[in-house]
Order: C-alpha cells, then structure tokens, then sequence
C-alpha cells in the first residue's frame, strides 16, 4: 500500500515526531511510505517551550521528509495537497492533537484524488486546554476523513461527539522502545548525581503544563514523609514560578530534584532507570506517551482517574488510578504501592505482558487492516 503521513517530523522534536518516526520506520517495512513534514509547525509567539526544533544534543531520529506545510499560510496548504495528490497515495494518514491543526490538515486531506483514502490518527479531540473555536474546527477537520483511528476508548468516545457514523478503531499507543533499555538502578542514580540511600524514588516526567498537575504531585509528596524523593524532568511550558514557591514552601524540598529541561533521547532511561514508581497526576488526559515509555521501562504507575489513563494504565494492571485528583488520593496510592510488595509482582509480570503485546508492529497490522476495511466517504 501506497501511503502518506502528514505531520511533524525531524527536525521537530517532542513525542509527536517521536512517534511518527516509528511509525514510518515500521509501515516502511512492507509498504512504499513518504513522510510530508511541516515547514512551520507553530508561529513563535504561539509556542511556549524553548524551541520546537531538535538541537545537536537531542539525538532524534532524522527520519527522511518532505517538508511542505506552513500551517499559517493557506498557500502552502495548497501546494502541500497538490505535491501529496501527485504522489498518489492510497492513504494518507494525518496525525491530530489540537484544533490550531484543524484548517491546514483539514483543507489537505479534502483535496486528494477520489481514490485516496484520508485517515486521521488522533491524539485529542478535545483538547486538554480548550477554547472557544475548537468545535468547528475540529468539525472541518473529522469531516475531511474516511476513517479514524484513536489511541485510547475515551478518544472515540470524545469522537462520537462530532460524528456517530465515520468509521473509527482503537489501536492503543505501542511502547517506545528507541530509548534502549533499563540500566542498573545504582548506576542511573551515579549518572544522575543522586545518593543511592532507602528512599523511594518518584519520577513525574516530560512537559510541564498545567493540565499534568505537577503542583497536586509536589502537595502530595508534601503528605508523604522522609523515606521519599521527588524527581522531576522536563521542559516548563510557561513559568515555573507556582511550582518553585510550591517546592519552596514543602517540608521535604531537600529530596525534591529538578531538571527542568528538554530530556534528549539518549538520557530518558536514566530517570525511568532511578525511578520506583511514575506518577502522572494529570488533571485531564487522553492516553499518555509518558505512560508508554514508563511501561516500556517497566516502571510502575500512579495516575489520576481522567480520560483514558485507567483504561491504558490501571485496567492494564500497570498501576493505581486515583480514586480523586487531589494531593490526599495521589499520597495515599503511592503509600498503598510501597506498603503492598504484592503489587509491585502483579504489575512487572502485567508490564512484561504488556510490552509484548503493544508492538510497533501490531499497531501498523492493525492500522492498515482498518484501512482496508473503510471505503471512501
């Protein structure tokens, strides 16, 4: 199959791109693929980390790409459906995660060849910081597709929303596993500059924004007592401010450690290696990238009961989910994990499962199985 995907790859960083190229690098096996990348992904004013762009240290996968789209210029979206339509796929798959996308992908994947099957894989459909415009232009968007695929069930359930007839699978997110594999604890600590002393070790991990309920975790660890450590990694989006005050104010912040940067490829296993337990607090959720790679790393998790994190995670017997999202429910489930040694077993032998289970591989068998079973709208 002749097929197409339409969204940010190398040299744009962060999970989407890390994703993509997965995704290409195992299609690519058994069928002719052409990554089309964006030549701007966002305005700079628009975006509030450091840079979207890979630098020299991050050591990303430079998939091979297309450059085409400038999601502000309607021009471009044009030429991008006119280079894409004269490569004539058999699909083109379009990644979806927020309505900024909407127009530019929308109008792209309304103007291919009537034989071109458009599919969208989408992350969101509500996002987690919503406005007021998302609606219609998540609307122009769902409308330009023959078929959706969907991370988790709480995604297509959001999906139903907008259209009870466009055909739609549920593929669950695959595990990382370009980050290589788990180092010996003591070791990850000697490269992270931690004392390897009885603590239990907690790792909230990736982009700090406000939805991923960073300051509920700081006021839980807060609650928890002297036998743990908080680390934390990742690039702020926005101030860090609120969280500096939080952890100035917390009685334990001695065993709160701060990274509070881009996390390059080569340096993720270190922090999943020096965890006991991730913790992804998030006040609203779809599925998690960040879930995927603690699973990969079989790292056990503590999650808040929203959007689809139970259903990957909790139901998986992966972790806890919350029974509230509040500092109280979040330190009483990282008490139950470390006061319970049964559910540290229960959820490695699940976390093995799970790996297996959540290839790369078995995600394109499935995609492309869904492709084939759509027809044209």
């Amino acid at each position: 199959m002749k097929t197409a995907i339409l969204s940010c790859f190398h040299p744009f960083r962060g999970g989407i791109a890390q994703f993509n190229a997965s995704l290409v690098q195992e299609l690519g096996k058994g069928h002719e693929v052409r990554a089309f990348n964006f030549t701007r992904q966002y305005p700079s004013f628009l975006f509030p980390g450091k840079t979207q762009y890979v630098t020299p240290q991050d050591e990303a996968a430079a998939v091979e790409s297309t450059p085409l789209l400038d999601t502000v210029n309607p021009f471009s979206w044009a030429a991008a459906a006119r280079e894409i339509r004269r490569w004539n796929p058999d699909v083109l798959l379009v990644r979806y995660w927020m309505s900024y996308f909407a127009p530019s992908l929308g109008y792209v994947a309304r103007h291919q060849a009537p034989h071109c099957k458009t599919v969208g894989i989408l992350d969101n459909v509500i996002p987690h910081e919503r406005h007021f415009f998302d609606r219609p232009l998540t609307s122009y968007f769902l409308n330009s597709l023959d078929g959706a695929v969907t991370l988790c069930s709480e995604v297509e359930k959001d999906l139903r929303t907008f259209s009870k007839d466009l055909p739609c699978t549920v593929l669950n997110h695959p595990v990382y596993s370009h980050f290589g594999s788990r180092m010996p604890r003591k070791e990850a600590l000697e490269a992270l500059g931690i004392d390897d002393d009885s603590r239990h070790n907690l790792l909230f991990f990736g982009l700090i924004r406000e939805y991923k309920g960073l300051d509920i975790l700081i006021r839980a660890f807060d609650l928890l007592g002297d036998g743990y450590r908080l680390i934390i990694a990742g690039e702020p989006y926005g101030s860090f401010d609120r969280y500096a005050d939080l952890i100035a104010r917390c009685r334990f912040r001695e065993h709160i450690l701060l990274f509070p940067e881009y996390i390059r490829d080569s340096q993720v296993k270190k922090y999943f290696s020096a965890a006991d337990l991730t913790v992804l607090p998030y006040r609203t959720a779809t599925q998690s990238g960040i879930g995927a790679i603690s699973c990969h790393f079989e790292v056990p998790m503590i999650v808040t009961d929203v959007g689809g994190l139970k259903e990957t995670i909790a139901d998986k017997g992966l972790g806890t989910a919350c029974r509230e999202c509040t500092p109280e429910c979040v330190a009483d489930a990282v008490r139950e994990y470390f006061d319970n040694p049964r559910l540290k077993d229960k959820y490695a032998a699940c976390m093995k499962e799970e790996n297996r289970r959540l290839s790369w591989n078995g995600f394109c068998k499935g995609l492309i199985d869904f492709v084939d079973s759509i027809e044209k709208r």
